[in-house]
C-alpha cells in the first residue's frame, strides 16, 4: 500500500527486503480525498521541518482532481517494479482502503503486506496510520516502511 509514486530508492529497498526468494507485488494506492487531514499532513510537513511544504497543502490536488495524478503514480511504481525484474500489479482504491487491503490479502493469498508512507507522526501517535489499524484487520504480518525520498 502506497499514497505515492515509488522512488527508485523505494524499488530497491522493497525489492530486496527477502533476499534472492522470488516475491510478486500488489501495490494498493488512494488518491487524495476530500479529507480533512490537510491540517495533520500540514503538522507533519512542520515536525519534519519542510515549513514551505505546509504552506504549500492547499495546492495539492484532492477528490476528483487527485485521480489523474494518482493513476500515473501508480503506472509508475508498476513500471519501475517491473523494471526491476518483479511481477506486479495494482490499482487505485477510492473507497475503504483498508476494506480493500484485506479482500486483496485474502484473494492473492498474501504472505505479508508492506505499506511504504511518508511520516504521519499524529496519526502514528494515536495508531490511526494505514499500518497501525492494518495490522487488526489483514490476518497477515504488516511491515510499515517509510519512503526514502520525495516521488
Amino acid at each position: 500500500m502506497i499514497e505515492k509514486a515509488l522512488t527508485s530508492a523505494d524499488v530497491e529497498f522493497v525489492t530486496t527486503l527477502h533476499g534472492e526468494e522470488e516475491v510478486s507485488f500488489h501495490v494498493l494506492l488512494q488518491p487524495r480525498g476530500d479529507q480533512a487531514d490537510r491540517l495533520l499532513r500540514a503538522i507533519d510537513d512542520v515536525a519534519m521541518g519542510e515549513f514551505d511544504e505546509a504552506g504549500k497543502e492547499n495546492e495539492v490536488p484532492e477528490g476528483d482532481e487527485a485521480k489523474g495524478p494518482a493513476e500515473k503514480a501508480l503506472a509508475v511504481s508498476l513500471a519501475a517494479l517491473h523494471q526491476a525484474g518483479n511481477e506486479a500489479g495494482g490499482r487505485l482504491i477510492e473507497d475503504h482502503p483498508l476494506d480493500a487491503l484485506k479482500a486483496l490479502v485474502d484473494e492473492v493469498k498474501a504472505d505479508e503486506v508492506i505499506v511504504l508512507t511518508d511520516p504521519h507522526y499524529v496519526e502514528e501517535f494515536f495508531h490511526r496510520d494505514w499500518a497501525s489499524r492494518a495490522r487488526h484487520q489483514v490476518g497477515v504480518p504488516v511491515l510499515k516502511l517509510f519512503s526514502h525520498s520525495k516521488a
